[in-house]
């Protein structure tokens, strides 16, 4: 089928009415910012303390516009008798931003996460030479790096921020003095203190509380008012050796003689 002539054109002028009745979306910029996604690429920040020149950064950039220089130093042995070892001091971290296209493989390169990625990007300049940012430059624009999104409930920790807990554990283990040990005897009494708190108190309510003067006590509770008697001559009621006293001081009762026969 043939096409009818003039139907391109009909579509091209549907578009434009559709788009002129539309509201316009426009941002007034500079005096009204735009609102930036989370993980806009904007410029590049150094965390300089994170950094051990280790230059992979610097052989993965496609463009090459990354340039470090640094030296060695020899740290001295930590006990004696030990080796010492040498490390690599950072002279010059800089970035080349007329040269570089915003890939992100130095970021994601970087084994110490000493690179990040800055959603700033008015950065402009009248001179080209400018744009090669140094390390204090760069180390500025790490302060607009966001804060990394949250964890899942059940991630584990992150390395770094285990090994910074670790290291700082250890120092304040180093600094604070060593507490001396109480003597064993101390030991036992610190420990046998609460357990004998706890039976004076349990002992204390167990006793019983004495019946107030105004309310009968009723005679399944003891008193605990009455005065205690004297201990009597009474033998005991297994002891049938004596006779009981109590026999004879009662009235109008005689003694019968013991009959024959009988214990």
């Amino acid at each position: 089928m043939a096409p009818i002539p003039g139907s391109g054109l009909a579509k091209g002028l549907a578009v434009t009415l559709r788009t002129m009745t539309r509201k316009t979306v426009t941002e007034q910029y500079p005096d009204a910012q735009p609102d930036l996604a989370p993980r806009t690429r904007g410029v590049i920040g150094l965390f300089e303390e994170n950094c051990t020149v280790c230059m992979l950064c610097a052989r993965e950039c496609p463009d090459w516009c990354i340039y470090i220089d640094s030296h060695k130093e020899t740290v001295p042995a930590a006990t004696p008798g030990g080796r010492e070892r040498s490390r690599n001091v950072l002279d010059r971290f800089a970035i080349d931003f007329s040269l570089c296209m915003y890939c992100g493989i130095c970021i994601e390169v970087c084994p110490f996460d000493a690179l990040f990625w800055s959603p700033e990007f008015e950065y402009a300049e009248t001179d080209i030479r400018d744009l090669t940012h140094e390390r204090d430059k760069l180390r500025e624009w790490m302060w607009t790096v966001p804060a990394p999104p949250a964890l899942d409930p059940g991630a584990e920790e992150p390395k770094e921020i285990a090994a910074a807990r670790k290291s700082a554990e250890k120092l304040a283990a180093q600094q604070t003095p060593p507490v001396t040990e109480p003597h064993a005897d101390e030991q036992v009494r610190a420990a046998e203190g609460p357990t004998r708190a706890q039976g004076d108190s349990q002992q204390q309510t167990d006793q019983p509380r004495p019946s107030s003067p105004s309310s009968p006590s009723s005679p399944s509770s003891p008193s605990t008012s009455r005065p205690t008697s004297p201990p009597s001559d009474r033998p005991a009621a297994g002891d049938r050796s004596q006779p009981d006293p109590s026999a004879s001081a009662r009235p109008g009762t005689e003694p019968q003689p013991k009959q024959e026969g009988q214990e």
